[in-house]
């Protein structure tokens, strides 16, 4: 299957293969790098409900990505969506995930201020998404990438965001995180403790999410004593 951008030579690189998506590196508009997430059919589904299904969430996760860069939430830039091939292209964003930074602090040692840094971004950009009404729904240090040039949060992957006021949604948004980190970063010490400062500082409505943070933590230690 040939996948192109408008304007690109079509080649791909294929560098993600998800449940939901194939994600290729390629160019766009001559050779200007890009990426393009690819929806792709589930086989199992009747095709007319498959189209629909991916289509409605293509487009939700285009409508969600502008809405967090409308926030103040830096996000790639989407260049073009393809309601035909199900597909969005955006730009390539040059530098690493938050994930690898992370990880080499935990062999190497945590660099004190770019983890302040960091954290503070992390926190500010959350806060942002939350006060304006949208719960990203999988806040992953995979899913965040650190722009060499400007050493910026950038938050990537919108594909699982919807909108919400609900303290309830957003607790659980923290909580996917803070899940994340003590999964991948136990080693680089309390960075959700410096996440959730900045956090405060950022958000407007924070007491009562953290508030609903603290009943979902309980929840989530319960099922895990159950199993």
């Amino acid at each position: 299957m040939e996948i192109k951008a408008d304007g690109s030579d079509g080649s791909l690189v294929l560098i993600k293969q998800g449940a939901e998506a194939r994600v290729f590196e390629s160019t766009f508009v001559g050779s200007r790098r890009c990426i393009i997430k690819e929806r792709f059919s589930k086989k199992y589904r009747h095709p007319t409900l498959d189209s629909k299904l991916t289509l409605k969430r293509l487009n939700a996760e285009a409508r969600c990505m502008t809405k967090a860069r409308r926030l103040g939430v830096v996000t790639p830039v989407l260049y073009a969506v393809d309601t035909v091939m199900h597909t969005l292209t955006f730009e390539y964003v040059e530098g690493p995930s938050v994930k690898d930074i992370l990880l080499g602090f935990g062999l190497v040692g945590v660099d004190e201020e770019q983890m302040a840094d960091i954290t503070t971004q992390i926190g500010n950009a959350i806060g942002k998404l939350h006060d304006g009404g949208l719960v990203h729904g999988d806040l992953t240090t995979s899913n965040m990438l650190l722009r060499s040039s400007a050493n910026q949060l950038v938050l990537i992957d919108f594909g699982l965001s919807f909108t919400s006021t609900l303290p309830e949604d957003k607790a659980v948004d923290l909580y996917v995180l803070e899940r994340a980190l003590l999964s991948m970063h136990s080693s680089c010490g309390n960075v959700m403790d410096r996440i959730l400062a900045a956090y405060r500082k950022s958000s407007k409505q924070w007491s009562s999410t953290l508030n609903k943070l603290a009943e979902v933590r309980q929840r989530g230690r319960k099922r895990t004593m159950v199993g």
